[in-house]
């Protein structure tokens, strides 16, 4: 016999399917994990950028903590990936700002040097912790590559400035920290551009791809970590995204696989012989050659990030009740990490700071939507007064103590999916699933 929570899953499955336009985006609309990064040199530490902010583990995942989007003030803008400095320092590009926080999340900034621009993308050197490359793509202005050489504080123009480009992504060779890929639109022609000098010196790379139709948005998202010259492009036509492969430094370009699926990321294994792709539905894995064959798990909003020899997947935990998991057989099983109703309260941050300025009042609300602890601080933890006697044993200060949610508090959404949700809040009265290894 199945499980109660394994029966109330597979008929959230089953309900979410029949909400409105949500047929073959069976989670949208809910509260979703969309990325996730580690802390270069402090593996235990882990960001994953969401879509109600970011959720930080500063112990392997044990326990998380939330940073809300209005104390990161990214408005409608949200970062596709986050770069965590071995210093502390978070670095993202939302598309229109960059975000910097120099202390570990608790504070947030737009940079005023890109203020009159849009930052499209951004690139940390695979050695040096105080390099990035940042490149930008606003209409009608001019644009290109800048470098940082100070962990993002300054930015330099790169010889890459002009009108008539808008650039998209820049990805660095892990092998060979000078070669740098940029992609986008030059003059209306979609392009790679690689520079072997660190940015001096472009070749440009213009690709028409007559083979389909009403090809837009080339994007490079990936160079190969033993190999240079291979460099991996995602183009889409006609609502599919189409995987290419260069061989050649970005020169040609030779179709991998076609995906009937909004892409989100993708990495290569160590040797470069893996490729693994996650879309807004489902999981990808095969030969960097092609094909590659989805996968069961996860299903839902897949991301991926290889750390050595693990990976590291996003999920939903509407669908297989987590959010993130690690595998350590490059993809066929996974190991439960993180729920979003496993969510403790607010990031601990000094006071002062947006996080705890903001933060905490706005918690209670989503724990509800979440099924999380139900903190009526926001699980912020704060000394007891001087004359307060010390707490009943075995019992925690009130001001720690979590609230049981009022209802399952499963649902996020308004307008037409409402009525489901709510039904699924009766079938999942706390979301709350055990810890343990997916096959």
């Amino acid at each position: 016999m199945k499980s109660r929570i394994t029966v109330a899953w597979s008929t959230v499955a089953s309900l979410l399917a029949l909400l409105p336009g949500m047929a073959s985006h069976a989670h949208a609309g809910l509260p979703e994990t969309s990325n996730i990064t580690l802390r270069r040199g402090h593996p235990q530490d882990f960001f994953s950028g969401t879509t109600f902010g970011a959720v930080i583990s500063r112990d392997s995942g044990k326990t998380w903590r939330w940073v809300c989007p209005d104390a990161m003030g990214y408005g409608g803008w949200r970062p596709e990936a986050y770069l965590w400095r071995e210093s502390g320092d978070i670095l993202a590009a939302t598309g229109s700002a960059l975000l910097h926080s120099p202390d570990e999340g608790c504070s947030w900034r737009t940079h005023p040097f890109f203020k009159s621009t849009w930052v499209t993308g951004l690139a940390a050197h695979p050695t040096d912790d105080r390099v990035f490359h940042a490149v930008t793509g606003r209409p009608g202005i001019a644009n290109g590559l800048y470098r940082s050489d100070d962990g993002g504080e300054t930015w330099t123009a790169s010889p890459l400035l002009r009108t008539g480009l808008e650039l998209n992504a820049v990805r660095v060779s892990p092998v060979a920290p000078r070669r740098i890929y940029v992609s986008g639109v030059s003059n209306n022609q979609m392009v790679v551009l690689r520079s072997d000098d660190a940015g001096d010196t472009w070749q440009e790379f213009p690709h028409t791809l007559p083979e389909l139709l009403r090809p837009y948005a080339l994007t490079v998202v990936a160079v190969d970590p033993v190999a240079a010259d291979v460099v991996w492009v995602r183009v889409s036509a006609q609502g599919y995204t189409h995987l290419l492969r260069s061989d050649d430094g970005g020169r040609t370009l030779t179709q991998v696989t076609v995906l009937d699926d909004t892409f989100i990321n993708m990495d290569l294994s160590s040797d470069g012989g893996t490729a693994w792709v996650g879309t807004l539905n489902s999981f990808f894995m095969g030969s960097s050659t092609g094909p590659l064959e989805k996968q069961p798990l996860p299903t839902g909003n897949a991301c991926v990030l290889r750390d050595g020899e693990t990976l590291y997947g996003c999920g939903s935990t509407w669908l297989h009740d987590w959010a993130l998991a690690r595998s350590t057989d490059q993809g066929r099983t996974w190991e439960h990490i993180f729920a979003l109703y496993e969510i403790q309260g607010t990031q601990l941050c000094p006071r002062g700071t947006p996080v705890r300025d903001l933060c905490p009042a706005r918690w209670p609300q989503l724990a509800e939507q979440l099924g999380a602890p139900l903190y009526p601080d926001g699980g912020v933890e704060e000394p007891p007064p001087p004359d307060a006697g010390p707490p009943d044993a075995g019992q925690q200060p009130p001001e720690q103590r979590p609230i049981e949610p009022k209802s399952g508090g499963c649902a996020a959404a308004t307008g037409p999916t409402l009525p489901l949700l709510l039904l699924l809040s009766s079938l999942l009265p706390k979301c709350r699933g055990p810890r343990r290894p997916h096959r």
